[in-house]
């Protein structure tokens, strides 16, 4: 059993108040303020979420509130800005709640043409502001925000309306400390077709968070490099045979290439939609049904051309005892990742596929905008 010692309480209170943001409630950002030591916060609600009672509710604990957009947002909302990676933008009180929704989802363009001018705030982006954006995306949700600051002490707030609290530094922190944290919870063997001799092993974070899933195939030596490919879930191509990406066919033909080689590893990431999740990763498709391509996509939701890190991938390969790597990938960060995270990646294995007239212009756009090697 796991003892109190080894649960990872901050990265809990992440966890719980990401959650909180996903249900639509306002949650606690905490920071300390070395200078004078006392705790400074911001309340912040989801503002995807906003409607009359939501929006009710924010206003009666922080009536000064204003919005958080990352900066690919309030670019795409021609918000000038100071190439801070977090803009504060003034709320107008000619904002009704849809407003705010249509501010945060860019995907309601079309059905609500952007009111305006929007007012950016001249405020610096400091830690606090990243850790309430990224906490956010933490909970899959659209990295924009409505937000307050909190001028009495925290505290009440917490004990009067029982809110969650995360603290800054942990926020930031929790990609890595997750991905520090996992475990080996849960093996079995699971013959494929191609590939019978083939075991699947679990692995979750402490903090309770999402599970990824390594597909070991064969019993391939820990003292040689080993054929790996880090695979990111793609529930429409992986499980539905879409043909928008080439992802199912990377899939199961990293299975066919690993078994053929006599054995490997295949890493599956719960970083649907490079890291954005899959319900942003289809509002990303919305964009591209407009003429947006996949970079332009995400980078109007608010999000990063890609969002993953690779940390995980690489605690997973330790877990296993793999040191070393043959990367099946055509992805170079992919390489770079790994090698950060003190990953040997003795050598890139080419894995491309030839277009469908579906995913001839993706495919284009990795090459030309995000540096996938497709020759």
């Amino acid at each position: 059993m796991m003892g109190m010692n080894e649960i990872d309480h901050d990265l809990i209170n992440v966890q719980r108040a990401a959650d909180d943001l996903r249900r639509g409630l306002p949650v606690l950002v905490e920071a300390l303020d070395d200078a004078s030591s006392r705790p400074k916060a911001l309340l912040v609600m989801a503002a995807e979420y906003a409607n009359s009672e939501t929006l009710a509710f924010f206003d009666n604990l922080a009536p000064d509130s204003f919005f958080m957009l990352t900066n690919n947002r309030a670019l795409s909302l021609k918000v000038a800005g100071e190439n801070w990676p977090v803009v504060r933008v003034t709320r107008p009180n000619w904002m009704e709640p849809a407003d705010i929704v249509a501010l945060a989802d860019p995907t309601l363009d079309l059905a609500n043409p952007m009111k305006g001018p929007y007012s950016r705030l001249n405020h610096v982006c400091t830690d606090i502001d990243r850790a309430a954006v990224k906490l956010a995306k933490i909970a899959r949700l659209l990295p924009a925000l409505v937000a307050a600051e909190v001028t009495g002490d925290p505290v009440d707030l917490l004990t009067e309306h029982g809110l969650s609290q995360a603290v800054v530094a942990d926020v930031l922190a929790a990609d890595v400390s997750q991905a520090t944290s996992l475990k080996q919870v849960a093996s079995a063997n699971v013959p494929l077709a191609g590939a019978e001799n083939t075991r699947l092993v679990s692995f979750r974070p402490l903090s309770g968070g999402t599970e990824h899933i390594a597909i070991v195939i064969g019993d391939p030596a820990r003292s040689d490099p080993v054929l790996a490919r880090i695979h990111s879930e793609c529930f429409t191509g992986d499980l539905l045979a879409s043909m928008k990406c080439d992802c199912g066919e990377q899939l199961r033909g990293a299975i066919h290439s690993i078994e053929k080689s006599g054995g490997g590893v295949l890493l599956y990431m719960a970083q649907e939609g490079r890291g954005i999740g899959l319900v942003s990763k289809l509002k990303a498709y919305s964009l591209q049904d407009q003429g947006y391509d996949t970079v332009d996509a995400n980078t109007r939701l608010g999000f990063d051309v890609d969002e993953r890190i690779f940390a995980p991938a690489a605690e997973m390969l330790t877990l296993l005892g793999f040191k070393a790597v043959r990367l099946m990938t055509n992805n170079p960060k992919k390489v770079e990742g790994l090698t950060e995270c003190g990953i040997s990646v003795k050598e890139r294995v080419p894995h491309a596929f030839p277009p469908n007239p579906h995913n001839e212009a993706y495919l284009a756009t990795k090459k030309a905008r995000s540096g996938h090697m497709l020759d």
